[in-house]
């Protein structure tokens, strides 16, 4: 295949420590790709394993020429091995799954034509019966009600590996930190809207462990708040805090007002005013105030100088 080279389908795999189910998996992905004629590439992005992974990688590629590989000197994370990923496809449709064989091949066909004759710009698999122990279906559907209510994206399953994504999707997005379980809130904020749901078969895991704690789903909903404020108010921080900061500052500083009048003009014998408690109150929320809309102001004056404070999504151009 060459450089230049476009194909049907990309397909992404992050994987880690998953030497015994590579040999398996790509058969299976060959085999479905070649019976529905599709051309291909299967990247496998190896996120420093200890184990036998890239070896294996090489093994592969040696047998099926669609096979291509990038191998991290570190364990970086899921969202580092997409992003990598998602920047050295061709494809004009991307599939994501996970190396562990718990996301079907046998979805690709469908997924690839919800995706080009439906025209999503998105298709999520929705594991809808799943083959997990309740320490991980219940804080899931926790998790995915509370990111459909945030986001406003009416999917069951955010964080299914399983999805597939026109190729200018992935090529427009950027992923860091742990925010690959938020790709559809961060596709949407970059226009792309059209956003589908198909139910998927969930696999029982083969080989190995899950690679993923309990801390995942912390550190998920503290990622959703990141996410959440940076679609929305990234470019206009100032919309948000000094916003915050002003109320907060009017309502100290009427409260104080009132406190004034009220101990110069009706009740001059009452408690000294650096004695009530509503006095501090007030103060209290001047202060918050006036730190929430300097935060704000300090945030213009960064984004102003960021690389990207003018990189917009741009759909067509003629």
């Amino acid at each position: 295949m060459s450089e230049n080279t476009t194909v049907d389908i990309s397909i992404v795999i992050p994987l880690y420590n998953e030497e015994e189910s590579l040999p398996e998996l790509i058969s299976w992905i060959d085999r479905v790709c070649s019976s529905a004629s599709f051309s291909y590439e299967a990247l496998l992005i190896d996120d420093g394993s200890k184990d036998k992974s890239w070896q294996i990688v090489e093994d592969l590629k040696l047998k099926y020429p669609s096979v291509r590989g990038i191998k991290f000197r570190r364990n970086y994370g899921k969202s580092a091995a997409l992003n990598t990923g998602f920047a050295a496809t061709k494809g004009n449709v991307v599939i994501t799954m996970d190396a562990d064989l718990q996301d079907s091949p046998d979805e690709i066909p469908e997924l690839y034509r919800m995706i080009t004759e439906e025209d999503y710009d998105i298709v999520s698999g929705w594991k809808k019966e799943r083959h997990d122990p309740l320490s991980k279906t219940i804080p899931t559907k926790l998790y995915n009600g509370v990111t459909r209510i945030f986001s406003g994206i009416k999917l069951h399953d955010m964080n299914c590996g399983l999805k597939a994504y026109k190729g200018d999707v992935v090529r427009s997005i950027e992923i860091f930190g742990e925010m690959h379980r938020y790709i559809p809130v961060i596709a949407k904020g970059a226009g792309f809207d059209k956003i589908g749901e198909k139910v998927v078969q969930h696999q029982e895991r083969k080989y190995g462990v899950s690679k993923f704690g309990l801390n995942r789903f912390v550190n998920g909903f503290l990622d959703l708040f990141t996410i959440t404020f940076i679609t929305r108010f990234g470019k206009k921080p100032m919309h948000f805090f000094g916003l915050i900061g002003t109320l907060f500052f009017i309502l100290g500083f009427g409260l104080t007002f009132w406190l004034g009048i009220d101990k110069l003009f009706i009740n001059q014998g009452a408690t000294l005013l650096a004695d009530n408690t509503w006095f501090h109150i007030a103060l209290f929320a001047m202060i918050i105030g006036t730190q929430l809309f300097l935060a704000g102001f300090i945030a213009e004056l960064i984004g102003r100088n960021s690389p990207i404070r003018n990189n917009y999504a741009i759909e067509k151009e003629i």
